[in-house]
């Protein structure tokens, strides 16, 4: 298939759209994407499996947008090693309510400060069939380093960072070894096989 294909990405969040348009803009073919943003109301259902979490978003924006619509949606966790997978796709509030600050603390009486971090895509094209994605990235939890105006980015060093935390990372080197960069990297084989 070439020429230029639609898609909508359901976020309300710009600087995870700002990311997504950087890691599909790499393509190497003549296909190309319309990357359209589209900021619904989305209801999250409490589930510890985030392709569960992932696939109950994306039917709820296809049912909002009507049928005939190629769309995604995508959803983050950090997960601690020491926690048993918490928060998960829980940190967002974690973030809101905790700050960064005390969430490292709650690592304080543990050794092991690893954790992983997610990103799930589930995407309906369409014909109305779903399909999922996910990228992994392991690290540890460190004490804020560098701008705090992302999530989390500045509380998780990858492994494979060479000591710098995500927040301290500049965009394109961050989305080569990023939990997100690797989900998308899998979605972009997909939609240009």
């Amino acid at each position: 298939m070439t020429g230029i294909r639609d898609i909508i990405f359901v976020t309300g969040n710009l600087n995870k759209l700002k990311e997504v348009q950087m890691i599909l803009a790499k393509n190497e073919s003549d296909d190309d994407i319309n990357l359209i943003n589209k900021e619904l109301d989305l209801e999250e259902i409490q589930e510890l499996d985030l392709k569960e979490i992932a696939l109950a978003k994306c039917k709820q924006a296809v049912s909002m947008l009507g049928p005939g619509h190629a769309v995604f949606v995508e959803d983050t966790a950090l997960t601690f090693d020491e926690l048993n997978g918490l928060p998960g796709a829980f940190i967002k509030w974690f973030v809101k309510s905790l700050g960064l600050n005390k969430i490292v603390k709650l690592l304080d009486p543990f050794e092991n400060k690893g954790a992983t971090a997610i990103t799930t895509i589930a995407y309906a094209d369409e014909n109305g069939e779903y399909h999922v994605f996910q990228g992994f990235t392991k690290g540890r939890i460190v004490e804020s380093r560098g701008p705090t105006n992302f999530g989390w980015d500045s509380i998780f060093e990858p492994f494979e960072s060479n000591g710098k935390t995500y927040a301290e990372m500049e965009k394109l080197e961050k989305n080569s070894i990023s939990h997100r960069g690797r989900a998308f990297d899998e979605f972009k084989q997909f939609l240009f096989k």
